[in-house]
């Protein structure tokens, strides 16, 4: 078996499928596109031809207003490319429609995933653990200080923390793809039955997810409701308006968190938030080494994120691995 695998290409601006001539998560317009989910580091418009997952397809039009040349993959498709390759979409766990994506070319097999995470999540299916020749993974979470907690743990201390102050709020700053709507499933997982209340910048995307089948309960919008309706409730709202003049017409609000990020205290202390929730959409430190462990690829590739530690840890376990120099990836508000 050859071990260059020359008809993958990492460049600067995407992963390369030279026979297909396919672009895999391209930052610029391609002809044709193979999209692993919605977040804008990893989707775009202006493609000529989109394959996708049809949820991912749908956050797409939303986001970015596209449609046309629009080609939906269900999980577990596969679908032939030009040049012999074959293209099989399969959950990542990530957001509503994430999806790592197997080539299949010559004998030889390589996954991307996208991002993914391997915790529960009410809001999407799991990631599935698939052999392959070479993975090509994320390492946004990539050190080992990076350990997520159980998410119903930070379930806990939002509720404990509304349950002691039932004359404020409590403000949660969520990522308004995907997290914002894992944040909500999780309290209602929890028993928390009441009305939660969203910014205005959350409502499409809320509806979106309940249209694809993730039930949130009773949301209200923030602008239709009155400090008084909303004290003892539970609000979310894009990171961005955390301290921003919006919130000044909420009842005196815990201003908290839902990132990974939130494990880092200095990040916390930056956005003013009182109460940090350190829940995650991405892998941490030890999903993404007990990952690679089951997928036991020939080699291992790191597209964006803490690649150095990821790549020691390779060395110490006799694995091989490379990092890839893509741009445009970016950390979000996860």
């Amino acid at each position: 078996m050859a071990h260059d695998f020359a008809w993958i290409r990492p460049e600067p601006h995407g992963i390369h499928v030279v026979p297909a001539d396919c672009w895999i998560d391209p930052s610029e317009p391609a002809d044709h596109a193979l999209v692993t989910h919605g977040h804008a580091d990893h989707a775009r418009g202006g493609h000529g031809r989109t394959v996708a997952t049809p949820e991912t397809l749908a956050i797409m039009k939303l986001r970015y207003a596209t449609s046309d040349g629009a080609v939906p993959v269900g999980y577990g498709e596969t679908i032939r490319l030009p040049g012999g390759v074959g293209a099989t979409f399969l959950p990542a766990g990530h957001v509503l429609g994430s999806a790592q994506i197997l080539l299949e070319h010559a004998g030889e097999r390589v996954i991307v995933t996208g991002d993914y995470k391997r915790c529960p999540d009410p809001t999407c299916p799991p990631f599935e653990v698939t052999p392959c020749d070479v993975f090509i993974t994320e390492a946004t979470f990539g050190l080992p200080v990076f350990c997520h907690p159980p998410i119903e743990t930070e379930i806990g201390k939002l509720l404990d923390r509304l349950a002691a102050h039932p004359e404020r709020c409590v403000l949660v700053g969520a990522y308004a793809l995907g997290k914002a709507q894992r944040v909500i499933a999780e309290l209602r997982r929890a028993g928390h039955d009441r009305p939660i209340y969203l910014h205005g910048a959350l409502e499409r995307m809320c509806r979106l997810y309940e249209e694809w089948g993730v039930d949130l309960g009773e949301l209200r919008l923030v602008s239709d409701a009155t400090k008084e309706d909303m004290r003892g409730q539970v609000v979310v709202c894009p990171p961005s308006a955390l301290n921003d003049r919006w919130s000044r017409r909420l009842p005196d609000p815990i201003t908290a968190m839902a990132s990974g990020w939130m494990r880092v205290r200095q990040r916390a202390r930056q956005r003013n938030v009182e109460l940090p929730l350190v829940i995650s959409d991405h892998a941490d430190w030890g999903e993404l080494t007990r990952t690679v462990e089951e997928v036991d690829p020939h080699e291992t590739w790191i597209t964006h994120g803490r690649e150095e530690a990821l790549l020691r840890w390779h060395q110490l376990h006799q694995r091989r691995a490379r990092a890839l120099a893509l741009i445009g990836y970016e950390d979000e508000d996860d």
